[in-house]
C-alpha cells in the first residue's frame, strides 16, 4: 500500500495535464482514466476528463448543448459532478457502411467517412481537437486525456489524435498503463517505453501494472525489472477488480460478472452485431434480483423471463440478422415479455423506409410487424435528453436516432417498445416492470450503488498507487 500524504499543492503558473496511454488494447485506460479524475478531484485539484477521438457505438448526450460523446468520458464527469460537454470528446466515431465510419465533431453528426479518406484529411481535425482542449483547460487546471489502443503503431502515429498528438501539443505528463493479465507485460512496457519519441519519454511519469490477480508480493521482482533495468518507475500494481459500469466497447461488456445467487428474474439481451448504447444494461447487470445474459441464438430465449432488443448502430443489417437467425418467430409470441429500445424499437413497426440512405442503402424493409406504422429515417439526428413518461412512470432518459416514429414508446400487451436509453437507470420504472413479472421482486437504489461502487473502485486503486507522485509530477 502506498502512503498518501495529502500534500496541499504548490503554487505554479500552470499545472500539467495527463494523458493515459495503454501498452496494448484494453488495458484499463478507462477505468484508470476515471479512477485518477475521480481522485484528483477528491485532493481538491479542478480537473476535467477528455478524449481527443473516440470509436465507439456507445454514447451518451451531453448536458451542455445536447451533443454526443462516449461513454468514459461522461462516466469521468458525472462521476464527480461535472455538466458534460462536446469538448470532452470532441470527435466520435461510429460503425458505419464498409470501410466507413459515421462522424460526430463537437457532439454533432457530420457525415459518413471512408476510413482511408479520414486518415488522408487527418489534419483538417486537429484544429478541432486543440480548440476544445483549450476550452476545457481553460476552466480546469488538469486535463486527464485519455489514450486509445497503443500509442505506437508506427504507421500511424503522424495520424493518431489520441496518443501522440495531444501529449506532444500539450505537453501532457504521461502514465503508461499494462495489462498483466493478458501476458507480454515486460515487452508491452518496455516496447512502448522506448517507441515513443524520445522528447515523450521524458514526460512519463511511470507505470501502473494493471488487473492483477494473486498474491501481489510476487510481482516483487517484475517491479525490480522495470524500475532498474528498464528504468521507468512503477506508479502501482493494481489488483483486478471487477467494476460492472461505464462500459466502452462490447469488450468490456463482455466481462462483466454477476452474483446471481439471489437472482429471481432471468433477462436475455440480443447481442446483435453492431449494438449500441449498451450502458442501458448497467442497472440489471449489478441488480441482485436480476441474471442478465446475452444471447445470439433464439433456441435460447425459452430460458428467459424477459427478451431486450437493444439499440444498434446499423439497425437494418441488425434486423436481416436476426431473420437470418430465426429470431422472428420469437418475435410474434404474444405470451412471450419483449423490451425492445431504439434500433430494437424500430425493428419492431411494419415498415423502415431509408429513402436518403441515412444508415444504409436499403431504401425499404418490412419490419417485426408487431407495431403499427412505419419508421423513416431522417438525416438530422435527434439528440437530446430530458423526462419522460416510461410507461405511466416518470423518469429521466435520452434519444440518439435517426429513425422518426409517430410515437417515442408503444406498448402493446407484452411488447415494450421505446426511443429512450438510460429507462432501466429508473428506480421505479424498474420496479414496475420486474414486479409485473414476479411480485417478489423489490428493487434497489441504481444511483446510491453507483455513487458507492465508484468510491469503492477509486479507493481501491488509491490503496495500489502512488498518487503523491503523480501529484507532485503535475505541478512540477
Amino acid at each position: 500500500m502506498h502512503s498518501q500524504r495529502f500534500l496541499k499543492p504548490q503554487k505554479y503558473k500552470q499545472m500539467n495535464s495527463l494523458s493515459i496511454l495503454g501498452t496494448s488494447s484494453d488495458a484499463g485506460k478507462s477505468t484508470l482514466s476515471f479512477a485518477l479524475t475521480y481522485l484528483l478531484h477528491k485532493r481538491g485539484i479542478k480537473v476535467a476528463p477528455f478524449k481527443a477521438q473516440n470509436v465507439s457505438n456507445n454514447s451518451v448526450v451531453t448536458d451542455i448543448d445536447a451533443g454526443e460523446i462516449a461513454i468514459p468520458q461522461a462516466f469521468a464527469a458525472k462521476a464527480i459532478g461535472l455538466a458534460t460537454t462536446p469538448a470532452m470528446n470532441p470527435i466520435l466515431l461510429k460503425s458505419g457502411g464498409k470501410n466507413k465510419a459515421h462522424m460526430i465533431i463537437n457532439g454533432k453528426s457530420v457525415s459518413n467517412t471512408n476510413v482511408r479518406e479520414y486518415y488522408k484529411n487527418i489534419d483538417t481535425l486537429k484544429p478541432i481537437v486543440k480548440e476544445a482542449y483549450k476550452r476545457l483547460k481553460n476552466e480546469y487546471e488538469c486535463i486527464v486525456a485519455e489514450g486509445a489502443g497503443s500509442p505506437v503503431e508506427l504507421n500511424l502515429m503522424d495520424k493518431d489524435l489520441s496518443n501522440i498528438y495531444v501529449a506532444q501539443e500539450f505537453n501532457t505528463k504521461i502514465i503508461l498503463v499494462a495489462d498483466i493479465e493478458r501476458g507480454g507485460v515486460f515487452a508491452s512496457i518496455y516496447g512502448v517505453y522506448n517507441l515513443l519519441p524520445k522528447k515523450l519519454r521524458k514526460n512519463v511519469v511511470g507505470v501502473i501494472v494493471n488487473k492483477f490477480r494473486g498474491d501481489i508480493t510476487l510481482f516483487d521482482e517484475g517491479v525490480r525489472i522495470i524500475e532498474e533495468e528498464f528504468k521507468i518507475p512503477v506508479l502501482g500494481v493494481v489488483p483486478y477488480r471487477p467494476f460492472n459500469l461505464g462500459f466502452e466497447d462490447s469488450a468490456s461488456l463482455m466481462n462483466y460478472k454477476q452474483n446471481t445467487k439471489d437472482a429471481i428474474i432471468k433477462v436475455a439481451v440480443i447481442n446483435l452485431p453492431h449494438i449500441s448504447n449498451f450502458t442501458d444494461f448497467e442497472p440489471l447487470v449489478v441488480d441482485p434480483q436480476i441474471e442478465l445474459n446475452f444471447i445470439s441464438n433464439p433456441a435460447q430465449a425459452d430460458s428467459y423471463d424477459l427478451l431486450i432488443v437493444p439499440g444498434s448502430k446499423r439497425v437494418v443489417d441488425d434486423l436481416m440478422w436476426l431473420r437470418e437467425r430465426g429470431f422472428e418467430a420469437i418475435f410474434q409470441d404474444k405470451k412471450r415479455k419483449i423490451f425492445a429500445i431504439c434500433g430494437g424499437y424500430e425493428m419492431m413497426f411494419e415498415n423502415i423506409r431509408d429513402p436518403q440512405q441515412v444508415e444504409s442503402k436499403v431504401e425499404n424493409i418490412l419490419g417485426f410487424g408487431r407495431f403499427k406504422g412505419e419508421v423513416v429515417f431522417q438525416k438530422e439526428k435527434i439528440v437530446k435528453q430530458g423526462c419522460y413518461n416510461l410507461f405511466g412512470v416518470m423518469g429521466n432518459g435520452y434519444e440518439i436516432h435517426n429513425g422518426i416514429a409517430k410515437k417515442n414508446a408503444k406498448r402493446k400487451k407484452n411488447l415494450y417498445g421505446t426511443f429512450i436509453h438510460g429507462i432501466f437507470d429508473n428506480d421505479n420504472f424498474r420496479k414496475a416492470l420486474f414486479t409485473n413479472i414476479d411480485v417478489t421482486y423489490r428493487g434497489y437504489n441504481f444511483n446510491k450503488y453507483k455513487a458507492k461502487s465508484i468510491d469503492l473502485f477509486a479507493m481501491h486503486v488509491q490503496e495500489h498507487i502512488d498518487l503523491d507522485r503523480i501529484v507532485d509530477a503535475l505541478y512540477h
